[in-house]
């Protein structure tokens, strides 16, 4: 592919309208606020808000956005042409999509003459007549028109001359885009190339491309599309949308930036983009994606032993971009699959000096890593964990307090009210402090009881609070008495870390992680010496 400076593509994001439709994915009035605010700051060129004329939500939307300024996107309606039998000026969704105030109007309307037969219960003819006066009547009011043909490659392939003749009467009604939608998402990438290139040949009009994933090619078909000659991709971010999705935005804009060098954001915006697909996902309450491509926390960690010391010598060797140039970061895993390499650069992320392959520091916490893993400890997602270890072995390791018992009660009265009870027994700089507390089991238990009794000392530990917790079994054979892994992952506002627990009892584990976590926390330079309490 020639590396030279290519033409502008413009960045339609429809996370807002076709991304919201995936399963699990919700966003309220406001949130779809912030999202379009979001957007506008990673630089997209067009943001489709929803459906004006199909619920209470969207209208609220468009009306909240009057007064929200964007500073690199256009605000764009969505909508269907106007309805069989009813004039556009008369059809109630075409006048909503005016009332929206939006400056770009994008409808769809019927490329395959299955549709139209099956659908729409009409003739081919009046489908045409109603392309070309939807769009003209939006048009006369002064819009950016984007054409959606849907189904326009089925529609192609099943009759060629008709799904044409529906862009001819868009082209006729005034339509500044033609969009070319692959929405069964079944094509092939040659398919849709091939129609792309016909397209552009035959018409005097940008085009653009829409498509779904449910053959695992949206991507693959958008880029095809794009080499084809089409200026404007629509997608969503991490993939949201109907069914199994629409073209993912977080692999399509680097690939094109990066792979392709076509021009799609502004200046360095594309370092934003982790911290958009992360935003998004927890607005719409999804989880992030760890092996998504490009912005995943797995797609650029290291495990083998001989991949990481082939990156500690060139990144190159295992990593096809730059990381940050996408806002992502190199993560080193540590597992029985480990080798000097892993630890190594681990201990250098983590700040610790003097650090050599040869020493016997290194090899001694190879081997208690190693001893660890075989009773079940996983330290892939637990850094918090390892640089706690760590410490120990490097001499760093500070005596915050010391645990000397801890007990949890439950009762239950009348099989209805359950109550949970913890107690904590430490010693803090020489002073004993047993202390009890409440919670809505033993973990939330435990964590009130060891908060309570350290808050005094340590006034950093305020702004800590839970925001995961993860329980596996594993040798499920021993049933009740299998052991578990417990996972727990910690933030004080500004930043976040993960720590792990394995025993027999559940309640032992997840004190072990809760441990790590206060020890961690307490350790790193975040907690500072003034914020100790002297004695």
């Amino acid at each position: 592919m020639n590396e030279t400076k290519k033409n502008k593509i413009y960045i339609y994001d429809t996370t807002l309208r076709d991304g919201s439709q995936g399963e699990g994915v919700s966003f309220n009035g406001e949130d779809k606020v912030r999202v379009a605010q979001k957007l506008d700051d990673l630089g997209v060129d067009f943001i489709e808000g929803g459906w004006p004329g199909s619920n209470p939500k969207d209208a609220y939307f468009f009306e909240k956005m009057k007064n929200v300024s964007l500073n690199n996107a256009k605000m764009a309606a969505f909508g269907s042409t106007a309805r069989k039998g009813v004039l556009p000026e008369k059809d109630n969704n075409l006048n909503m999509l005016l009332e929206s105030e939006a400056p770009v109007i994008t409808i769809f309307g019927k490329s395959w003459d299955f549709h139209v037969k099956e659908v729409l219960k009409t003739t081919l003819e009046d489908n045409l007549n109603i392309i070309e006066k939807s769009i003209a009547y939006l048009k006369s009011h002064g819009h950016e028109v984007v054409y959606d043909a849907e189904h326009f490659f089925d529609g192609a392939i099943a009759n060629e001359e008709y799904a044409y003749k529906t862009l001819e009467a868009a082209i006729n009604g005034g339509a500044d885009w033609l969009v070319l939608c692959d929405t069964n998402g079944g094509r092939m990438p040659w398919d849709v190339k091939d129609h792309v290139e016909m397209v552009l040949k035959k018409f005097d009009k940008p085009v653009g491309v829409h498509c779904h994933n449910d053959s695992e090619l949206a991507v693959a078909n958008t880029l095809m599309a794009v080499e084809a000659g089409a200026t404007q991709v629509q997608g969503t971010i991490n993939g949201y949308g109907e069914r199994c999705g629409n073209a993912n935005l977080c692999s399509l804009i680097p690939s094109l930036e990066i792979k392709g060098h076509y021009p799609c954001l502004k200046g360095e915006n594309l370092s934003k983009l982790v911290e958009t697909s992360y935003y998004i996902d927890q607005l719409a309450n999804m989880v992030p994606n760890d092996r998504a491509a490009y912005i995943g926390r797995s797609a650029f960690a290291h495990k083998g032993g001989m991949h990481v010391n082939a990156v500690k010598k060139n990144v190159k060797t295992f990593e096809h971009i730059d990381p940050e140039i996408i806002g992502n970061k190199r993560r080193i895993l540590i597992s029985e699959l480990s080798g000097k390499s892993n630890l190594v650069l681990k201990a250098q992320m983590f700040g610790f000096e003097n650090v050599d392959e040869k020493s016997d520091k290194i090899l001694a916490i190879v081997e208690e890593v190693k001893n660890l893993e075989n009773q079940g400890y996983s330290f892939e997602g637990a850094d918090a964990s390892l640089q706690v270890l760590m410490s120990r072995f490097f001499g760093t390791a500070k005596s915050f307090f010391e645990v000397n018992s801890f007990s949890v009660f439950v009762n239950s009265k009348d099989q209805q009210e359950i109550s949970t009870q913890a107690t904590v027994d430490i010693d803090v700089f020489n002073k004993n402090e047993q202390v009890m507390a409440n919670g809505e089991g033993p973990i939330h238990a435990l964590d009130s009881a060891l908060r309570k009794a350290l808050l005094p000392y340590y006034s950093s530990l305020k702004l800590v609070y839970l925001t995961d917790y993860k329980v596996r079994v594993f040798n499920a054979k021993e049933a009740t008495q299998a052991k578990v892994r417990v996972l727990i992952k910690s933030c004080d506002g500004s930043r976040s870390w993960s720590t792990v627990g394995v025993s027999s009892n559940i309640v032992e584990a997840s004190w072990i992680a809760l441990l790590d976590s206060v020890t961690y926390c307490l350790q790193t330079p975040m907690a500072s010496a003034s914020e100790v309490k002297e004695n």
